[in-house]
């Protein structure tokens, strides 16, 4: 299970309660379609005509930018994750980094998804002898992507769910 039953305040919204403004909420997600569509190109060579793993990274920047709803967003999260259960390997980790991106609009807490799918996905190409090692660039590109706005929150969140997360944020 990669969300934990018990949810952090700093990634539930100030109208559910939690601490996250929504301005944080959007880099979170505009942060993780950026994971999301690094990895995409393993998916889109195995199916270069099925669009609905990008659809959704592209709905994420629909949806900051206030012109799709949430559940909009949440729909394509599962067009993404549907067609991940139709290939494998890197394409399929792929896909479902997609399926996390689009998410966060629902869950702030699937911007950890969206990275953790990409790192699997890169490794997952990698050869057998090389995937643990090609996870860590991977794990390093998308730290440089985050904007300091929201940088120590995702560090510490990938601190705190690292073990639910295959350990893939060591390092």
């Amino acid at each position: 299970m990669i969300l934990t039953k018990e949810r952090d305040p700093r990634l539930v919204t100030v109208r559910r309660g939690g601490s996250l403004q929504d301005s944080d909420h959007h880099l979170l997600a505009e942060w993780a379609a950026d994971c999301a569509m690094h990895a995409l190109h393993s998916f889109e060579e195995v199916q270069p005509d099925d669009d609905r793993p990008r659809r959704p990274i592209e709905l994420t920047d629909a949806w900051v930018r206030g012109e799709i709803t949430m559940t909009q967003a949440r729909s394509a999260a599962f067009a993404a994750n549907a067609a991940a259960r139709e290939v494998t390997g890197a394409a399929r980790e792929a896909a479902y980094a997609a399926g996390q991106a689009a998410a966060v609009a629902h869950g702030a807490a699937h911007e950890l998804g969206a990275a953790a799918y990409a790192i699997t996905a890169v490794r997952a190409a990698a050869s057998a002898d090389g995937r643990d090692e090609a996870g860590r660039p991977e794990c390093q590109w998308q730290r440089a992507q985050l904007p300091a706005e929201i940088r120590e929150l995702v560090l510490d969140d990938q601190r705190q769910r690292n073990e639910a997360y295959w350990s893939l944020f060591e390092g």
